[in-house]
């Protein structure tokens, strides 16, 4: 085996052996089954309290609401507000609703008061405001001599069916760019945290290297380059390692965990959306949907994923790798200098939310050529299926770009893992980088 094996080798092994590696792996997906199950538990939670609230009605619509609506108990009451007060001293009643004159149907804005002493949670006062708003909905219907059951009639939902111009274009549905959307943001999100995670941790393990000392055996018996790239690369595989046991780990884990707690996952997804938004999805739409994700060319996809992985991955580590060469005895150091490779990766994120809105944009197109943009951008542009020379153009920059920072970056290396004592100045990197 050659040196570059030998030093890839021991990088994967020293990491997959320790503690650490192992506690993590094995912790993360159980850490994602407490979060879902505790999740679970909130948003199931309902709370033991039932508000008995006493409605006084002073707007002349005649207001019907039920005696009982899930936790709300509502009693319409004459009384004066001063017996109200009285009984709300005994905790007979929890609250008191009092819906003030309705001056006619020209009124666009209607206030009614809530009076308590305690604090009105959002939502109890969404559940008052959405059944007052239609029954007055209800009055004002009354009040024009409408038909309730012809002005139901005027809602239409609407849908658009996307179809192609030209013959050789393939069909698309109504959903495709719902699910490319949230296909390439999902994909544009791991290798953005995968180079991140692991390319953050080749600059640690350069730098805790070069403050034991250890490097000073290595390099002995090897290049600085070899040593910079086995490094990159033994990282990577441990970084992918990892991925793969968690790909297995997590959905197993979560639906084991969330079929042993006894939760509903689709009432937890139903509980977490925005109060007063529902988007039901019947039967029909759901096979829909699964048709379109199975008609995707998924291992077209998953090849340049992986390409790109490769490509993103290597530039990126590459520039940690020298940052944490070019670093002193202080391990600290590199913070300050991952700045110049923070911003780039965060700017690929928001021109990748931009780019999966407007797909054939001009932003979109230099994103997915720029090569700092290209390994987050292009892998969320992979579900709209874009033409395959914009892709073989893509990776051709980012694999040339990548040559020319592991240069760089070994120009830098080679020098800055010796050094002690001190942080190389953006003046001495130059210097490394110009003169070798």
């Amino acid at each position: 085996m050659n040196k570059l094996g030998l030093i890839v080798a021991r990088e994967y092994l020293i990491k997959v052996k320790n503690w650490k590696f192992i506690l993590t792996t094995l912790l993360t997906p159980l850490g994602f089954l407490v979060f879902f199950i505790v999740v679970g538990i909130i948003f199931n939670y309902q709370g033991e309290t039932v508000y008995s609230i006493a409605v006084v009605d002073e707007s002349g619509m005649n207001i019907q609401l039920p005696e009982e609506k899930g936790k709300l108990r509502f009693s319409p009451s004459s009384e004066s507000m001063d017996s109200l007060r009285a009984r709300y001293a005994r905790d007979e009643i929890s609250g008191i609703w009092v819906l003030p004159r309705f001056a006619g149907v020209e009124v666009q804005d209607y206030t009614s008061y809530y009076y308590s002493d305690r604090p009105v949670d959002i939502e109890l006062e969404s559940r008052l405001e959405n059944l007052l708003q239609q029954e007055i909905r209800d009055h004002k219907i009354r009040l024009l001599g409408l038909e309730k059951e012809r002005l139901e009639k005027l809602d239409t939902r609407i849908s658009i069916d996307p179809e192609p111009v030209s013959a050789n274009e393939k069909d698309r549905s109504a959903y495709t760019g719902k699910i490319a959307t949230a296909i390439g943001g999902a994909m544009g999100y791991i290798i953005f945290f995968i180079i991140f995670l692991y390319g953050a941790s080749v600059m640690r393990s350069v730098a805790d290297e070069k403050v034991n000392r250890v490097v000073e055996v290595i390099i002995s018996s090897a290049r600085p380059v070899e040593l910079m790239l086995g490094k990159i690369l033994g990282v990577g595989l441990v970084g992918l390692t990892q991925l793969m046991i968690w790909l297995v780990l997590i959905p197993v884990i979560y639906f084991f965990g969330m079929t042993i707690a006894g939760i509903d996952v689709q009432q937890v997804q139903e509980a977490t959306q925005p109060m007063g938004q529902q988007s039901p999805v019947d039967q029909e739409e759901l096979l829909v949907m699964i048709r379109e994700i199975a008609s995707m060319n998924w291992i077209k996809i998953a090849f340049i994923f992986v390409v790109y992985f490769i490509g993103g991955y290597l530039l990126y580590a590459s520039m940690f790798a020298a940052i944490g060469a070019a670093t002193g005895d202080d391990i600290n150091d590199a913070q300050s200098l991952t700045i110049f490779i923070t911003i780039p990766i965060l700017l690929a994120i928001y021109v990748m939310f931009q780019a999966i809105r407007l797909p054939e944009s001009g932003l979109a197109v230099f994103a997915s050529f720029f090569p700092f943009f290209s390994p987050v951008v292009m892998p969320a542009l992979l579900a709209f299926d874009p033409p395959w020379w914009r892709i073989v153009v893509s990776v051709i920059l980012l694999f040339a770009f990548c040559y020319f920072m592991v240069w760089v970056a070994g120009r830098i290396y080679r020098t800055g893992i010796l050094m002690y004592g001190k942080k190389a100045s953006i003046k001495e990197i130059g210097k490394w980088i110009l003169r070798g």
